[in-house]
């Protein structure tokens, strides 16, 4: 569940952006995922996680930019730069050895498997498959940016289908490996 509460600011942005608007819709990510960020370094028995510092410093920054500078970016191209961002995210987790879902998984797995080869396989596998949903997210925005007649409902749906498909996966794939270590 804690990987699914990571995305929060996610959310927040594209609801305060539909509603309310594209510089708001940043600030509102930034503040969730500040927020976030905040409970897990004072909270006893949590850790701040790869993914909650790097939203936040996407959100701070992007947040940052569109009050100073005031771009006329049309809202596909906010969108674009927070789902780039966020595949960013993802694959720096796999180049550091660290992939983003390991500090998830860790919450809810006993502390012997951790090093197991299973386990850490695992994660890397849950953690690209989130990343082939961040690029199946830039392509619609790419598209949508650069084919204009495309409807909005495209991007929408191309989003939401990749990630309840990752938040499918990393609920089913951890299950299925367990059943097969014990049949």
């Amino acid at each position: 569940m804690g990987i699914v509460l990571a995305f929060v600011p996610f959310v927040v942005f594209a609801l305060v952006d539909h509603f309310v608007g594209a510089t708001e819709g940043l600030i509102a990510g930034a503040v969730i995922s500040a927020a976030m960020l905040i409970r897990d370094l004072v909270m006893p028995g949590r850790a701040p996680k790869v993914l909650e510092i790097g939203t936040v410093i996407l959100f701070a920054a992007l947040a940052l930019y569109a009050i100073l500078a005031n771009p006329t970016w049309p809202i596909v191209a906010i969108r674009l730069r927070v789902d780039l961002g966020l595949l960013f995210i993802v694959l720096v987790s796999m180049a550091l050895r660290r992939p983003f879902t390991l500090q998830y998984a860790r919450e809810s797995v006993p502390r012997e498997l951790w090093d197991s080869p299973v386990f850490i396989r695992t994660n890397y596998i849950i953690t690209a498959v989130w990343a082939l949903a961040s690029v199946v997210m830039v392509i619609a925005d790419l598209l949508l940016l650069y084919v204009p007649s495309l409807p909005q409902r495209v991007g929408i749906i191309a989003t939401i289908a990749a990630l309840v498909a990752a938040v499918k996966f990393t609920q089913w794939y951890p299950e299925s490996i367990r059943a097969r270590a014990t049949s």
